[in-house]
Protein backbone atom coordinates (compact mmCIF):
# COMPACT_ATOMS: atom_id res chain seq x y z
CA UNK A 1 0.00 0.00 0.00
CA UNK A 2 1.01 3.64 -0.45
CA UNK A 3 3.25 4.86 2.39
CA UNK A 4 3.97 8.32 1.02
CA UNK A 5 5.17 10.22 4.09
CA UNK A 6 3.77 13.61 3.13
CA UNK A 7 0.35 12.14 2.34
CA UNK A 8 0.05 10.27 5.63
CA UNK A 9 1.36 13.23 7.60
CA UNK A 10 -1.45 15.33 6.17
CA UNK A 11 -4.05 12.64 6.89
CA UNK A 12 -2.70 12.17 10.41
CA UNK A 13 -2.87 15.90 11.09
CA UNK A 14 -6.50 15.97 9.91
CA UNK A 15 -7.44 12.98 12.07
CA UNK A 16 -5.74 14.44 15.14
CA UNK A 17 -7.34 17.83 14.61
CA UNK A 18 -10.84 16.37 14.19
CA UNK A 19 -10.40 14.22 17.29
CA UNK A 20 -9.54 17.33 19.32
CA UNK A 21 -12.47 19.20 17.76
CA UNK A 22 -14.98 16.48 18.64
CA UNK A 23 -13.64 16.21 22.19
CA UNK A 24 -13.98 19.98 22.50
CA UNK A 25 -17.65 19.72 21.54
CA UNK A 26 -18.51 17.18 24.24
CA UNK A 27 -20.35 18.53 27.26
CA UNK A 28 -18.01 17.91 30.25
CA UNK A 29 -21.04 16.69 32.20
CA UNK A 30 -21.19 13.69 29.84
CA UNK A 31 -17.62 12.48 30.40
CA UNK A 32 -18.89 9.82 32.81
CA UNK A 33 -21.49 8.48 30.37
CA UNK A 34 -21.09 4.97 28.87
CA UNK A 35 -19.19 5.01 25.59
CA UNK A 36 -17.58 1.79 24.33
CA UNK A 37 -17.57 -1.55 26.13
CA UNK A 38 -16.65 -0.90 29.75
CA UNK A 39 -15.29 2.56 28.97
CA UNK A 40 -16.90 5.86 29.84
CA UNK A 41 -16.59 8.80 27.47
CA UNK A 42 -13.53 10.01 29.38
CA UNK A 43 -11.94 6.55 29.25
CA UNK A 44 -12.49 6.44 25.48
CA UNK A 45 -10.97 9.89 25.07
CA UNK A 46 -8.02 8.78 27.18
CA UNK A 47 -7.50 5.64 25.11
CA UNK A 48 -7.71 7.62 21.88
CA UNK A 49 -5.24 10.19 23.16
CA UNK A 50 -2.75 7.33 23.43
CA UNK A 51 -2.89 7.07 19.64
CA UNK A 52 -0.98 10.35 19.79
CA UNK A 53 1.06 9.87 22.94
CA UNK A 54 2.55 6.55 21.84
CA UNK A 55 4.21 8.33 18.92
CA UNK A 56 6.13 10.46 21.41
CA UNK A 57 6.86 7.48 23.63
CA UNK A 58 8.10 5.15 20.92
CA UNK A 59 10.19 7.74 19.09
CA UNK A 60 11.90 8.60 22.39
CA UNK A 61 12.93 5.01 23.15
CA UNK A 62 16.32 3.56 22.35
CA UNK A 63 16.25 2.80 18.60
CA UNK A 64 15.92 -0.86 17.67
CA UNK A 65 16.37 -2.67 14.33
CA UNK A 66 13.16 -2.63 12.29
CA UNK A 67 11.29 -5.91 12.79
CA UNK A 68 7.86 -4.93 11.42
CA UNK A 69 7.90 -4.21 7.70
CA UNK A 70 5.01 -1.81 7.38
CA UNK A 71 1.62 -1.06 8.97
CA UNK A 72 0.06 -4.36 7.90
CA UNK A 73 2.66 -6.29 9.89
CA UNK A 74 1.94 -4.09 12.89
CA UNK A 75 -1.82 -4.59 12.60
CA UNK A 76 -1.36 -8.36 12.31
CA UNK A 77 0.81 -8.39 15.44
CA UNK A 78 -1.72 -6.22 17.29
CA UNK A 79 -4.61 -8.49 16.27
CA UNK A 80 -2.72 -11.56 17.48
CA UNK A 81 -1.88 -9.90 20.80
CA UNK A 82 -5.47 -8.74 21.23
CA UNK A 83 -6.76 -12.31 21.47
CA UNK A 84 -5.18 -12.63 24.93
CA UNK A 85 -7.79 -11.70 27.58
CA UNK A 86 -5.07 -10.35 29.87
CA UNK A 87 -3.84 -8.07 27.10
CA UNK A 88 -7.38 -6.83 26.45
CA UNK A 89 -7.82 -6.08 30.16
CA UNK A 90 -4.52 -4.20 30.17
CA UNK A 91 -5.61 -2.08 27.20
CA UNK A 92 -8.88 -1.26 28.93
CA UNK A 93 -7.06 -0.21 32.10
CA UNK A 94 -4.56 1.93 30.18
CA UNK A 95 -7.52 3.72 28.61
CA UNK A 96 -9.00 4.46 32.03
CA UNK A 97 -5.64 5.61 33.37
CA UNK A 98 -5.06 7.84 30.34
CA UNK A 99 -8.50 9.36 30.77
CA UNK A 100 -7.73 10.29 34.38
CA UNK A 101 -4.35 11.70 33.35
CA UNK A 102 -6.08 14.26 31.11
CA UNK A 103 -7.15 16.12 34.24
CA UNK A 104 -10.12 18.39 34.81
CA UNK A 105 -10.02 20.15 31.43
CA UNK A 106 -10.10 17.19 29.06
CA UNK A 107 -10.69 19.23 25.91
CA UNK A 108 -7.74 21.54 26.60
CA UNK A 109 -5.46 18.60 27.39
CA UNK A 110 -6.39 16.78 24.19
CA UNK A 111 -5.91 19.93 22.13
CA UNK A 112 -2.43 20.44 23.58
CA UNK A 113 -1.46 16.80 22.96
CA UNK A 114 -2.77 16.93 19.39
CA UNK A 115 -0.85 20.08 18.53
CA UNK A 116 2.35 18.91 20.22
CA UNK A 117 2.42 15.50 18.54
CA UNK A 118 1.45 16.90 15.13
CA UNK A 119 4.44 19.24 15.40
CA UNK A 120 6.71 16.33 16.36
CA UNK A 121 5.52 14.27 13.39
CA UNK A 122 6.01 17.21 11.04
CA UNK A 123 9.69 17.57 11.95
CA UNK A 124 10.60 13.86 12.21
CA UNK A 125 12.02 11.85 9.31
CA UNK A 126 10.01 9.05 7.71
CA UNK A 127 12.63 6.45 8.64
CA UNK A 128 12.81 7.39 12.32
CA UNK A 129 12.33 4.17 14.32
CA UNK A 130 9.31 3.69 16.60
CA UNK A 131 10.15 1.03 19.19
CA UNK A 132 6.72 -0.40 20.06
CA UNK A 133 6.03 -3.35 22.40
CA UNK A 134 5.07 -5.39 19.31
CA UNK A 135 8.30 -4.65 17.47
CA UNK A 136 10.08 -1.74 15.83
CA UNK A 137 8.91 0.00 12.65
CA UNK A 138 9.52 3.32 10.95
CA UNK A 139 7.44 6.41 11.64
CA UNK A 140 6.12 6.27 8.06
CA UNK A 141 4.85 2.74 8.73
CA UNK A 142 3.45 3.57 12.18
CA UNK A 143 1.48 6.68 11.17
CA UNK A 144 -1.24 4.84 9.18
CA UNK A 145 -1.98 2.72 12.26
CA UNK A 146 -2.36 5.91 14.31
CA UNK A 147 -4.74 7.34 11.72
CA UNK A 148 -6.82 4.16 11.99
CA UNK A 149 -7.01 4.39 15.80
CA UNK A 150 -7.77 8.10 15.82
CA UNK A 151 -10.42 7.87 13.12
CA UNK A 152 -12.29 4.81 14.40
CA UNK A 153 -12.35 6.09 17.97
CA UNK A 154 -13.40 9.57 16.92
CA UNK A 155 -16.37 7.91 15.22
CA UNK A 156 -16.97 5.91 18.42
CA UNK A 157 -16.88 9.12 20.45
CA UNK A 158 -19.29 10.91 18.14
CA UNK A 159 -21.67 7.94 18.24
CA UNK A 160 -21.56 7.80 22.05
CA UNK A 161 -22.20 11.53 22.54
CA UNK A 162 -24.36 12.41 19.56
CA UNK A 163 -21.80 14.89 18.22
CA UNK A 164 -21.61 15.61 14.48
CA UNK A 165 -18.61 14.17 12.65
CA UNK A 166 -16.82 17.03 10.85
CA UNK A 167 -16.38 16.66 7.09
CA UNK A 168 -12.63 16.96 7.63
CA UNK A 169 -12.69 13.34 8.78
CA UNK A 170 -13.75 12.15 5.31
CA UNK A 171 -10.18 11.77 4.04
CA UNK A 172 -8.97 9.87 7.12
CA UNK A 173 -12.00 7.56 6.84
CA UNK A 174 -11.20 6.85 3.19
CA UNK A 175 -7.54 6.21 4.07
CA UNK A 176 -8.60 3.83 6.85
CA UNK A 177 -10.77 1.87 4.45
CA UNK A 178 -7.73 1.55 2.17
CA UNK A 179 -5.62 0.31 5.08
CA UNK A 180 -8.24 -2.13 6.37
CA UNK A 181 -8.85 -3.49 2.87
CA UNK A 182 -5.13 -4.13 2.47
CA UNK A 183 -5.00 -5.85 5.87
CA UNK A 184 -8.04 -8.05 5.17
CA UNK A 185 -6.65 -8.82 1.71
CA UNK A 186 -3.80 -10.70 3.37
CA UNK A 187 -6.14 -12.99 5.32
CA UNK A 188 -8.24 -16.03 4.51
CA UNK A 189 -11.34 -13.82 4.86
CA UNK A 190 -10.54 -11.66 1.82
CA UNK A 191 -13.00 -13.28 -0.61
CA UNK A 192 -15.82 -13.40 1.96
CA UNK A 193 -15.34 -9.72 2.83
CA UNK A 194 -15.37 -8.74 -0.84
CA UNK A 195 -18.61 -10.67 -1.34
CA UNK A 196 -20.15 -9.02 1.73
CA UNK A 197 -19.20 -5.51 0.64
CA UNK A 198 -20.73 -6.11 -2.77
CA UNK A 199 -24.02 -7.36 -1.31
CA UNK A 200 -23.41 -11.06 -1.88
CA UNK A 201 -23.08 -12.33 1.68
CA UNK A 202 -22.40 -11.43 5.30
CA UNK A 203 -19.18 -10.55 7.04
CA UNK A 204 -17.52 -13.54 8.74
CA UNK A 205 -18.30 -13.87 12.45
CA UNK A 206 -15.63 -12.42 14.69
CA UNK A 207 -13.76 -10.69 11.88
CA UNK A 208 -11.44 -7.97 13.16
CA UNK A 209 -8.35 -6.17 11.89
CA UNK A 210 -7.05 -5.01 15.29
Amino acid sequence: MDLDGDRWRGIFESAASVFAEVVGSVDPARLGDPALGSWTVQDLVGHTSRSLLTIEMYLAREPEPVTLEGPLAYLAAAAAAGTDPAAADAIAQRGRDAGKALGDDVADAVRAISERVASLVDRTADDAPCATPLGSLTLAAYLPTRVLELTVHTLDLAAATGEEVPEELDEPVAACLELVAAAVGETAHAAAVLRALTGRGSLPDGLRVV
